[in-house]
């Protein structure tokens, strides 16, 4: 089966609109839907108007940043149901926009010690309609002419630890679990090989499989068949469920060109039985 549970739009650093990205998933032949945009769930109601007369089932969803242990965790959250659980993510979404707007102007700060100036102000108004990120930053520094690439702008300046990156408080990962099932959702670790460490992502699935967490991205658009069976394998081990999508950002990341990635049928199978969902080409 093929579907989409993992992908961004200009609601946080991808390039295409919310719309645009449904559709293009939908396209390919997407069954099933999900725009996982960072720590926001603006692009939702695009995504769903623009899926309306196709043959998908379409999630509202996010990629919630978490810590744990000194550690990002990108948790993957499906399937957020209306209700109190809903407004109090809202509510803890608006906190760590308030959270990243700072930080963003405390990157600024630290690129004018480093003898860059770049005008905050102007930067943080062109966000209004997506989460402000480092993404923001290293465009203004691709447009002064400081770097000529965004990628040069992080290699050289914004990477984790760099010159101007400025660390934040994250959530703990059992609290964005618990956010989550609040809305009734259903969860997943993303991109595991970013921990860079097996052991890492299978202490985490047993420590917090009781708390929500139900799966690991073992399909990604990055992986190869081996990197594939490598992390299903510990799914299995574990009891999650295999999840999976492409990432895909639009230019904002070249490496992955389209939406959509494809799941065995056994696989899709206990996706979608997992997910409460029942895509027609499931």
């Amino acid at each position: 089966m093929r579907l989409e549970l993992h992908c961004h739009s200009t609601c946080s650093d991808g390039s295409l609109a919310p719309a645009e990205v449904a559709s293009a998933a939908a396209d390919r032949g997407a069954a099933l839907f999900c725009l996982t945009d960072h720590d926001t769930l603006d692009g939702y109601a695009a995504t769903e108007a623009a899926l309306a007369e196709r043959d998908c089932v379409v999630l509202r969803g996010l990629e919630l940043t978490c810590k744990e242990a000194g550690r990002t965790i990108h948790l993957l959250i499906y399937g957020v149901g209306e209700g109190p659980g809903l407004e109090a993510l809202r509510e803890r979404l608006r906190e760590v926009r308030a959270v990243r707007e700072r930080r963003l102007l405390a990157i600024i700060d630290r690129l004018a010690g480093l003898g860059i100036k770049l005008d905050g102000a102007a930067i943080l108004a062109r966000t209004h309609d997506h989460t402000p990120g480092r993404p923001d930053v290293a465009r203004a520094l691709k447009e002064a002419g400081v770097v000529r690439s965004t990628r040069e702008a992080f290699d050289r300046f914004l990477h984790d630890g760099g010159p101007a990156d400025v660390q934040i408080e994250r959530l703990s990962l059992g609290d964005g679990l618990d956010l989550g099932r609040a809305c009734g959702a259903k969860m997943s670790l993303a991109h595991p090989h970013t921990l860079r460490s097996y052991p890492v992502v299978a202490d985490l699935g047993r420590r917090f499989k009781g708390a929500g967490l139900g799966g690991i991205e073992a399909f990604y658009g990055r992986y190869g068949a081996a990197e594939r069976e490598h992390w299903c394998r510990l799914t299995d081990d574990l009891g999650l469920v295999a999840t999976g999508g492409s990432d895909f950002h639009g230019e904002a990341v070249p490496s992955v060109t389209r939406p959509t990635i494809e799941l065995p049928s056994g696989r899709a199978e206990r996706l979608c039985a997992w997910l409460e969902v029942e895509p027609a080409s499931a």
